[in-house]
């Protein structure tokens, strides 16, 4: 039985009532619902709510993976507008690591007590598709309790392409060689006028979402994202959550959500400014009160900022994301956050945001 929530010490804003017995009563919210609280301008009244729904679920536990990212290369055919990160081969700063050299990363990483390997990289020209499945079996011969959390749809489409086969064929061999989770990123903004402008070429929102369903149907579980903050509209974003949480609906394959502040820097968007703190954690909090079907709500302290993600534990997130050791793409992008954290890092700053922290795994189950 759903426990009501007490009124918030400083009232409900006017005209938002009803969303406030709605929630209270533990019924889903539509799309309608979604766009006034994105317009609500009393963000306590946000947060609260966003709150006390979380602490249903998680209680006050906070949760980190020790992890470390591996960008096997940044070479890419793609050229969407918002990415800092892709090069071409003719390009002086492209990198591409051999699979012998992505196993002494690991090899390395493993000894520091790393649990995931988050591994994405660019559409690369030329890699053949056993480049991939041998280096998932290399990582996993490093040690085969290491969990690969691995590619992005748009990869699964192009790894698909270069093994001549369908998607289900593709993630069935790929998760033979190791594959133990996706990936949620390039889901950008579903929208087809806002990929146009952010992301012209890469897969539609329907083949984003066809890619996660059918890795769902095979038993396996994936994140997901949202990419807010340049050009799209408060009903755009209200369209993207609600396209994820019906495909959640259908398969309960996403472990977590995690929404992304766009980074404005070395891109061909003309947005100069990355999210303000105010819209950052009324998204965090729209998106905790919308996505019911969701246990887990990710703050990206790279994309944030640690004091940043350490508020957005009171604004509905329940998950700071990870050690992470050498992340590029967002760094790439403007982000001036440091490279890595520690286990105690992380473990302190959810303690000091009145939190308990737990370590988790990839699939944001405890482990310690």
């Amino acid at each position: 039985m759903v426990q009501p929530l007490a009124l918030t010490p400083g009232g409900v804003p006017p005209g938002f009532a009803d969303l406030q017995a709605k929630i209270a009563a533990g019924e889903r919210l539509d799309e309608s619902d979604a766009l006034r609280l994105f317009q609500c301008e009393d963000l306590h009244f946000l947060g609260w709510m966003a709150d006390k729904v979380n602490g249903r679920k998680n209680q006050r536990r906070a949760t980190f993976i020790v992890n470390r990212y591996i960008n096997y290369s940044n070479y890419c055919i793609l050229n969407c507008q918002f990415c800092a990160f892709a090069r071409k081969q003719r390009d002086a700063d492209g990198f591409e690591y051999s699979v012998a050299e992505i196993a002494q990363m690991a090899r390395a990483a493993r000894q520091q007590g790393i649990t995931e390997l988050h591994i994405v990289g660019g559409l690369h020209p030329s890699l053949p598709f056993a480049y991939y499945t041998d280096m998932l079996r290399a990582l996993k011969a490093v040690d085969s309790r290491l969990q690969l959390k691995c590619f992005t749809a748009i990869e699964i489409r192009h790894l698909a392409w270069l093994a001549k086969k369908n998607i289900h064929d593709t993630l069935v061999e790929l998760r033979a060689a190791g594959l133990d989770c996706l990936t949620g990123g390039g889901a950008e903004i579903f929208r087809p006028a806002v990929r146009q402008v952010i992301a012209e070429g890469k897969e539609t929102a329907e083949e984003y979402l066809d890619t996660h369903r059918i890795w769902h149907r095979l038993g396996g579980r994936s994140t997901c994202t949202m990419l807010y903050g340049h050009v799209e509209s408060l009903a755009d974003r209200v369209d993207h959550l609600a396209q994820l949480r019906r495909l959640q609906d259908e398969t309960h394959g996403f472990v977590g959500f995690v929404p992304l502040p766009y980074q404005p820097d070395n891109n061909r968007i003309p947005v100069t400014s990355a999210p303000t703190a105010f819209d950052t954690l009324r998204t965090l909090a729209v998106s905790r009160l919308f996505l019911d079907n969701f246990n887990h709500l990710t703050a990206y302290w790279v994309g944030l900022g640690m004091k940043l993600a350490q508020l957005a534990l009171s604004y509905g997130a329940d998950d700071l994301h990870g050690t992470i050791v050498d992340e590029r793409i967002f760094h790439m992008a403007g982000a001036a956050t440091p490279l890595k954290q520690t286990v105690a890092s992380m473990a302190g700053a959810i303690r000091e945001a009145g939190f308990i922290p737990v370590q988790r795994d990839t699939f944001y189950e405890h482990v310690q």
